[in-house]
């Protein structure tokens, strides 16, 4: 099967022109952003044998004469968009385990599992993800003895919707060898059935090393596969490019290998998955682009704390609905700043998952004391700054900050979000515009396989505040809506400024890089339910076909 999907993948790019030839595509609506971050619309391109834009034309322009010619049929076409924040890897493993991403309840919950179990009696492990207990009526941690009921011969490990939290049965907590002894690893908690007792099933934030290192590692051919199905739902979501936070040394090669036989068809800016990634993939420093600006390691991926679905998000003050805790630490302030200052030292460019106001106060903190030392254009990267403190929200305007959020975690998390801050912290929540009137450039992304990696719904919630049910009405805290045009530079123009990639592409302008989409609506006029509900028809990067939505269907 994976043959299949790779000689696919390989034969859409052969549809387009040849390599080396000039190709022009007319008869367009074609909207791109400007320098300025205006719309420009231009009814045609011409291509390179590079891949590279020669020539934007308008309406009345004389066409060129060139060795091949594509009609548009004066469709919508509009520059491929750019996922700043996602897991490349864990969305192709994700399609190829059991997803609990739409249960409502913990019986629904069960009842998938069970069937899923049955379904795949030879896999020693039953691995998969999605669950969400604030979907559920009861909305407790589910526990190791609800599985039990349902898979009580194999190991069972689901990791929570936000990969912040897992959920195990007995036989995998028996197979790590965690027992009532075994203490909190730091920046993590075992949930436990009474206090300093019987691991109760739930495993947050860095206690989940304990189970995932006895997990049978993915085989090589294994991580082909997911690669070349999370390409396919990248592309089908209308992203061209994915900045992949949390690449591991097995991934890169996944992606060298997907690179040197031709089938890395999306562009992947790789952070490592820590400092020791970091070194085994870069060495003394970042990697140049590769295969025609397809693949590099730009930085490092690091933790300040967990997240806020979980109660591992680091507040200043206890959560409203758990006041024995403010969250975890994942990483101590001494240890995040050795590691920052070890990345920044060579030259690679730091982001740090930062969701709780505390947390991001101490990135904050800590972004301003090492710009002393290590100075330039850094582009220190904070990811999700969800919670922020007003008092620190002008401090993002300093030291050219990047904000790398996500839309969609606003309308997701909204009510979660109400009674884990109560009402006097959610002034500093999801605050998109207050922390762009900084000067901070925010870079919009969807955190898949956390949420669909869709960036119309993203783009649709960024305008509106509001889910694509429409609620609610009039939006939520709607003084952090962002403009049209803002939004979409945050998923273009300014995401690729976030990965080191301005002026290879983001933009359909002279000399970037021809990677764009067909889709069914003007997305400048639609409504932003309209919006949410964009269809992509056709992907090409560096102007060639990779995705059709025809073929895709046809392939299902």
């Amino acid at each position: 099967m994976l043959r299949s999907i790779l000689a696919a993948g390989a034969a859409l790019i052969a549809l387009a022109s040849p390599a080396l030839a000039d190709t022009l595509l007319d008869n367009v609506d074609g909207v791109t952003l400007d320098a300025n971050n205006a719309i420009d619309r231009f009814t045609g391109l011409v291509i390179a044998g590079d891949g590279r834009i020669k020539q934007v034309l308008r309406r009345g322009d004389k066409r060129p004469r060139t060795d091949y010619a594509i009609d548009g049929k004066g469709q919508f076409l509009m520059p491929g968009m750019i996922d700043s924040h996602a897991h490349v890897m864990s969305v192709g493993f994700a399609a190829m385990t059991l997803d609990l991403s739409e249960t409502k309840s913990l019986p629904e919950a069960l009842a998938r599992i069970g069937a899923y179990a049955k379904a795949h009696p030879d896999r020693p492990w039953i691995l998969g993800r999605g669950w969400n207990q604030e979907l559920w009526p009861d909305q407790r941690f589910p526990t190791a003895a609800d599985l039990d009921a349902v898979v009580p011969d194999r190991p069972v490990w689901l990791g929570r919707v936000d990969g912040h939290a897992a959920w195990a049965n007995t036989k995998a907590i028996t197979a790590a060898g965690v027992t009532a002894a075994t203490k909190d690893p730091a920046g993590g908690k075992i949930e436990r059935l009474t206090p300093g007792g019987k691991p109760a099933g739930v495993f947050v934030d860095n206690a989940q090393e304990l189970v995932d290192k006895v997990i049978p590692a993915p085989r090589p051919e294994d991580r082909d596969f997911a690669f070349a199905l999370a390409q396919d739902i990248f592309f089908s979501r209308g992203n061209t490019a994915a900045a992949d936070m949390g690449t591991t040394i097995d991934d890169w090669q996944a992606f060298r290998r997907a690179g040197d036989n031709g089938t890395l068809r999306m562009r992947v800016m790789g952070y490592a998955a820590g400092v020791e990634h970091m070194t085994l993939i870069g060495g003394p420093g970042p990697t140049p682009w590769l295969y025609q600006d397809r693949l590099r390691l730009n930085g490092v991926k690091l933790y300040a704390d967990g997240a806020l679905g979980s109660r591992g998000a680091s507040l200043k003050a206890p959560y409203s609905d758990a006041p024995a805790t403010r969250g975890l630490r994942v990483t101590d302030d001494t240890a995040l700043k050795n590691m920052m200052s070890r990345a920044a030292m060579d030259n690679f460019q730091v982001a740090v998952h930062a969701i709780g106001d505390e947390a991001d106060a101490a990135m904050l903190a800590a972004i301003d004391e090492l710009a002393a030392t290590y100075k330039g254009n850094r582009r220190w990267r904070i990811e999700h700054a969800q919670v922020v403190d007003p008092v620190d929200i002008p401090k993002f305007g300093k030291h050219g900050i990047i904000a790398s959020m996500q839309p969609v975690h606003q309308t997701s998390d909204r009510l979660m979000a109400e009674k884990r801050l109560g009402p006097d912290r959610l002034k500093g929540a999801y605050a998109w515009k207050s922390i762009a009137a900084t000067g901070a450039k925010l870079a919009f992304g969807s955190d898949a396989p956390v949420e669909l990696a869709d960036p119309f719904v993203g783009w649709a919630a960024a305008i509106s505040r509001q889910g694509t049910d429409g609620e609610p009405a009039g939006g939520w805290q709607p003084q952090e809506k962002v403009t049209r045009e803002e939004a979409l530079a945050g998923y273009t123009v300014s995401a690729a400024y976030a990965g080191f990639a301005e002026g290879r592409f983001g933009r359909l302008v002279v000399g970037e890089r021809a990677d764009f989409l067909f889709v069914d609506r003007d997305p400048m006029l639609a409504s932003p339910r309209e919006l949410a509900a964009t269809k992509v028809l056709q992907v090409y990067v560096n102007g060639r076909l990779v995705w059709d939505a025809k073929t895709a269907k046809k392939a299902e």
